[in-house]
């Protein structure tokens, strides 16, 4: 069986407001990460799926319940979680191999290490020959290239992802996310967990090995849903389409929606509809 990583068990998260009332943005969220795999969290804008990715990487700190990393509670960054943000988070003055360097030189590794970890993770992402460039001189897609590599060359233990392909064209995102498929799959790097925050369908589907499906206003858990399909993944296979056909379904239906949708209906009027009439006798209709 394989070993937790990651556990987080009822965790919830609110934000202070001006008025007296809180912004509570998670609601008891339970889910975990295992060793060997890719899991995605799932959902609309606005459910809290990146300040979870945060807490977990201890920069920000949960309201209640708790995380843990490999069974310690995470308060703090710790060495083995490194974090690929969407914006590419890049220094403009610093160069490529500058930049990969980075988080070695906050762990106190020497110089010459840094070179080398720094020049080793900078080939296995297919930036080599580009390690005197400034993120400037760089396509999006190079440039989160960079992040990729400045992330794994600490050898992380879990790898977080938030949004990662979300500002680059499709072309550029499908050739990374196959990229990170292979490296994955070819154990280039010491990763043995990935979690990948997207609002992205199909990514999901075509990324992870299971899928945890978030709701909003709070953010919170609906459904977790194993993937079965082999890599790679063909979009266009009836299986796939199925997949997304389902996890469509599961984003858009339950309980809290309905009754969410039933609310808003009830606020806006909605409750009163036309009578069922031909379109000839519509004009007739709306001038009585």
């Amino acid at each position: 069986m394989s070993e937790t990583i990651i556990a987080i068990e009822h965790l919830t998260k609110s934000f202070k407001k001006a008025s007296a009332q809180n912004l509570l943005v998670l609601e008891d969220v339970n889910f975990k990460l295992q060793e060997g795999e890719i899991v995605a969290l799932l959902g609309k804008s606005g459910s809290g799926k990146s300040t979870l990715l945060r807490i977990i990487a201890g920069l920000v700190a949960p309201s209640g319940g708790s995380v843990t990393y490999r069974g310690k509670p995470v308060t703090r960054p710790v060495a083995g979680i490194a974090m690929v943000f969407q914006s590419f988070a890049l220094m403009p003055w610093l160069t490529v191999l500058e930049n990969v360097e980075l988080g070695l030189e906050a762990q106190g590794v020497g110089r010459e290490e840094r070179r080398h970890r720094a020049i080793e993770a900078i080939d296995i992402i297919g930036l080599d020959g580009f390690e005197s460039a400034f993120p400037k001189e760089l396509s999006g897609g190079m440039r989160q290239r960079v992040g990729f590599a400045r992330a794994l060359v600490i050898n992380p233990d879990v790898l977080l992802m938030d949004e990662p392909f979300s500002a680059l064209d499709v072309l550029t995102a499908e050739n990374l996310k196959s990229d990170l498929l292979e490296l994955w799959k070819e154990k280039k790097t010491n990763t043995n967990g990935i979690l990948l925050v997207t609002h992205n369908i199909e990514e999901a589907a075509t990324l992870a090995d299971r899928i945890v499906i978030f709701g909003n206003d709070p953010g919170y858990i609906r459904a977790e849903l194993p993937v079965t399909l082999p890599q790679p993944r063909d979009p266009e296979t009836p299986e796939f389409r199925a997949l997304v056909d389902k996890i469509y379904t599961l984003m858009t239906t339950g309980p809290k929606e309905k009754a969410k949708r039933a609310q808003r209906e009830r606020q806006i009027g909605l409750g009163y509809r036309l009578p069922d009439v031909e379109p000839s006798e519509l004009s007739g209709l709306i001038e009585t």
